[in-house]
């Protein structure tokens, strides 16, 4: 599954929001040496009920607009 975030960082709280398109996150970290990214996964984690690994920022690491993508098939097969 894909998903388009919009991200703004140095914000009053943490905050994900569902809009038509895409979701907003709002962080409180500064997007300085990829803290805000890691924010952004942990928070999106807890929203989508998924583990941290199965998220995958995979367009727009230095950008406001990021793509994610979830392994949903990740952690579902034990040996």
């Amino acid at each position: 599954m894909i998903l388009n975030i919009r991200v703004y960082p140095k914000a009053g709280r943490n905050l994900i929001k569902e809009e038509k398109s895409c979701f907003k996150a709002y962080l409180t970290q500064a997007p300085h040496d990829g803290l805000a990214n890691k924010q952004l996964i942990g928070l999106l984690a807890q929203h989508l009920k998924v583990k941290k690994y199965q998220l995958k920022i995979i367009k727009g690491g230095k950008s406001q607009n990021k793509v994610i993508e979830i392994d949903t098939a990740s952690g579902s097969g034990k040996k």
